[in-house]
């Protein structure tokens, strides 16, 4: 029953895998199937007319050279070049087809698991599980439905073949048909176990095959290729990749002998059958009972159609391991995000506060908690500065802001509304930020600052202006192409920043973005500290009428706020003004003290 149940489960996996590449690429699909069929249909009537070819040629030499019998070898002759030729042009054709079935196909499905791995939640992005389950399918199985897909191409083009060779002997005994089929069974049987062994060796070692890839990112990527020269590090990463190499190779060639050692009494099964079968018809040939014709179309036949069948079969192997394969597929398509419940509340405006009322949190997978009991709230028209450690929880409070996580306890809110009853995509589009590690776009100027609001068209006026409030309008302006100066070193033309000038862009980026939340982690950490004041200035005109957060280690940068919040051990443990803070003498005075000694 449960080897029934996997059958059944293994079908349901292969029927929806060729739903995948149909629905992706219909019309180039079926026209591979109908060449497929006719090259399927060539082989046998080639067979045939050979066949007939033979006969004619002997009979011809018995004659002489009549007229008739020259003129039989000529039509015969014609329809063999014929059938050869087709059989070369649907050759090419098929390869046409299936080059434009692949490209089709693999652009479609990475455009779906690139949709998919965008829409789920953050917490995803922090399992190593999941990135175990990301590389998998980045990998191998995207290739696999189109695998089976060929490999069930493959089984019905032998198929055909051998139901038309089929029809040719069965005429001869009735039963060489089984016997066919019984020399091919042993190299199914291997090609079955080896798909096992192979898909649970791969799915064993998905975390090393994770460890090679980050080791030569390492030893190849611009970010960390000054860091690997400087520390001598280049060796050190060279030798765990090839040691990690070396042993997955060992493994996988030690796969493949194993399959060699059983596939070779597979095939010798399959040539004695053979053997057996070409003395029965030689002999019925010395009997008269068989003319030459006869032997050579029987021995095209059966030694063609055993190889036809063992591929039918393998194929059948191979559609059963891609089926392996592509349940990681669908697997990776059903997850759900975690924060994407039922949106039963829409805003209808942009809100004015954000609550957050005795939440705490734990990363998923972990029981401690990084907040614990964190009750705030933010006003629109207000400054808020949050100060703290590192690990004191600053950065997570900010991830819940943005509705990346949900928490554990207690609860978010805009304007009282929860945000669990309302769409992540409504609270992001709430939101502005400028996180503390900014992404740094291979693209033109225009287009980093533009990326914090896409729309139909870039408005150039804005894109300035938040240039100017970031205090980055004047490099960009001072490069070749100015606003459409391509930024990086990876492509052509490339123009490099420094860090704090990518930092200055990134907060243009946040800054374009009309959204009431503006938060800002870290924002002068790569800055000039003699430009605070005039940073911080520009940063209170553009927070008039919005909720403006800023997350920093910098008590200069947070004595300017309307209010200081300070975290310690995930909790807020004090509030207020500055020189409230200052006088309550507690965590922050202390604090303050030491940067301001330390700056004297």
């Amino acid at each position: 029953m449960k080897a029934l149940n996997r059958i059944r489960e293994r079908i349901a996996l292969v029927r929806r895998a060729l739903q995948l590449v149909f629905d992706a690429a219909s019309r180039w699909t079926l026209a591979w199937a109908v060449t497929l069929i006719v090259q399927g249909v060539l082989p046998a009537l080639t067979i045939y007319i050979s066949k007939l070819l033979i006969d004619e040629l002997v009979g011809a030499i018995g004659q002489g050279a009549a007229s008739e019998s020259i003129r039989g070898l000529v039509v015969l002759g014609a329809i063999m070049g014929t059938l050869l030729l087709l059989g070369y042009v649907l050759s090419s054709v098929g390869r046409w087809i299936r080059t434009a079935l692949s490209e089709t196909f693999r652009d479609h499905l990475r455009g779906m698991l690139h949709a998919q791995a965008n829409r789920l939640d953050l917490a995803f992005y922090e399992s190593s599980a999941y990135h175990d389950r990301l590389h998998r399918v980045m990998g191998e199985v995207s290739q696999r439905p189109l695998v089976m897909l060929e490999s069930l191409g493959g089984v019905l083009q032998s198929f055909v073949t051998l139901l038309g060779m089929a029809a040719l002997i069965i005429l001869y005994a009735w039963w060489l048909p089984f016997v066919l089929v019984i020399g091919a069974v042993p190299a199914l049987v291997v090609a079955l176990r080896f798909s096992r062994r192979r898909h649970a060796w791969w799915k064993k070692r998905t975390a090393d095959e994770r460890w090679a890839q980050y080791y030569e990112t390492l030893l190849t990527h611009s970010s960390v290729a000054a860091e690997m020269r400087l520390f001598g590090l280049g060796s050190h990463f060279r030798d765990l990749y090839q040691s990690l190499r070396q042993r997955l190779r060992s493994e996988r060639i030690a796969l493949e002998r194993g399959q060699l050692v059983e596939a070779i009494p597979a095939a010798l099964a399959a040539l004695i059958i053979t053997a057996a079968v070409m003395v029965w018809i030689t002999l019925r040939a010395l009997r008269g009972l068989a003319t030459l014709g006869d032997v050579a179309l029987f021995y095209q036949t059966f030694s063609r159609g055993q190889n036809l069948m063992r591929t039918m079969l393998v194929g059948i192997g191979q559609v059963y391991d891609s089926s392996l394969f592509v349940s990681e597929l669908f697997d990776f398509m059903s997850l759900e995000p975690l924060t994407a419940g039922p949106a039963t509340r829409r805003l209808t405006r942009h809100p004015s506060s954000v609550r957050f009322d005795d939440v705490s949190f734990s990363y998923p997978g972990t029981e401690s908690r990084v907040l614990k009991n964190v009750s705030v709230q933010f006003e629109r028209g207000q400054t808020v500065a949050i100060v703290g450690e590192n690990g004191a929880g600053k950065s997570t409070l900010l991830k819940l802001l943005c509705r990346f996580y949900d928490p554990s306890t207690g609860d978010v809110s805009l304007d009282g509304i929860s945000m669990r009853l309302l769409d992540p995509m409504d609270v992001w589009k709430q939101t502005t930020v400028l996180f503390q590690f900014p992404v740094q776009y291979h693209a033109s100027a225009a287009d980093n600052i533009a990326y914090g609001e896409l729309g139909p068209s870039s408005e150039s006026s804005r894109i300035e202006a938040a240039a100017r409030s970031a205090g980055i309008h004047d490099k960009i302006t001072s490069l070749p192409s100015e606003y459409q100066t391509l930024l990086g070193r990876w492509f052509v033309d490339g123009q490099e920043l420094s860090g704090g000038e990518w930092q200055r862009l990134a907060m243009a980026r946040a800054f374009y973005r009309d959204a009431p939340i503006l938060v800002l982690d870290e924002p002068t950490s790569m800055l000039d500290s003699w430009a605070e004041g005039e940073w911080f200035d520009r940063f209170k005109s553009l927070v008039e009428d919005r909720i403006g957060i800023i997350i920093t280690h910098r008590f200069t940068i947070a004595r300017r706020a309307d209010v200081i919040h300070v975290m310690r051990d995930g909790r807020i443990v004090e509030s207020g003004t500055h020189g409230e803070l200052v006088a309550m003498g507690g965590l922050y005075s202390s604090s303050w003290n030491e940067q301001v000694a330390a700056s004297a």
